[in-house]
């Protein structure tokens, strides 16, 4: 199932309609600077799957989810590069269907791929219309903005959010405003496909912030969905 058909589900069962797409400005607490290639070292602290019968009160502190490298999603640039062959180089586009279009071999895809395995993706095309060497085929991720996370319910400016460095739960919620005074920021839900799974997942904010006084850093992932209800 796609980020959209579970966003579709979700605003179906709590009655919100789908908040307006937003982008980027030139304020700088609204735009994050990129950082290219990152890995997301994911150590979900206050952060657990629910469970029949278990809350975010009793759920002891947890792991969810091992070392992820970033992964190429709808809307990346690319800059492929093929050495000895300048005329094939270019820069794309990842398309909506998560597909790109290369010269000479047509439509690849790309959606889910890290740029070292599109890199053999498409030297292997290539490799069936002329002679071209391992390592000969260079990807450079020039923008990423597949990184979209929504933020819905009881917070002041609900929406779409585009992120070019990772960021935490915390951070994504402040994008949206702040929680509403009628927030019940102990109950929020984060809904999450993580590895072909979907996951539900509780998000206390009043214990995170009340822990040593400091907010524990629990990460967001591109997709995901924050209903503060």
């Amino acid at each position: 199932m796609t980020g959209p058909d579970i966003l579709q589900r979700v605003l179906k069962a709590f009655g919100h309609r789908a908040p307006a797409t937003r982008e980027p400005t030139g304020n700088p607490c609204r735009a994050l600077v990129p950082t290219i290639g990152l890995l997301v070292a994911f150590t979900l602290a206050g952060i657990a799957p629910l469970a029949h019968g278990q809350g975010a009160g009793n759920a002891a502190a947890s792991q969810w989810g091992p070392l992820m490298e970033y992964r190429i999603g709808p809307s990346d640039v690319l800059s492929i590069r093929v050495r000895g062959h300048e005329g094939l180089s270019q820069t794309v586009t990842v398309r909506p269907d998560g597909k790109l279009s290369f010269a000479l071999v047509g439509d690849l895809d790309a959606a889910g791929m890290t740029p070292a395995e599109l890199q053999k993706s498409v030297e292997a095309a290539l490799g069936k219309f002329i002679n071209i060497l391992p390592g000969e085929v260079t990807v450079i991720v020039d923008a990423v903005h597949s990184y979209k996370v929504s933020v819905l319910g009881e917070v002041k400016d609900p929406g779409r959010f585009e992120f070019q460095i990772r960021v935490s739960v915390l951070d994504a919620l402040a994008q949206a405003g702040g929680l509403t005074e009628f927030a019940d920021s102990s109950d929020i839900v984060i809904f999450r496909t993580f590895g072909g799974k979907e996951e539900k997942l509780e998000f206390n904010y009043d214990r995170l912030v009340k822990a040593d006084g400091t907010a524990a850093w629990v990460p967001v992932l591109p997709g995901d969905i924050i209903l503060v209800p």
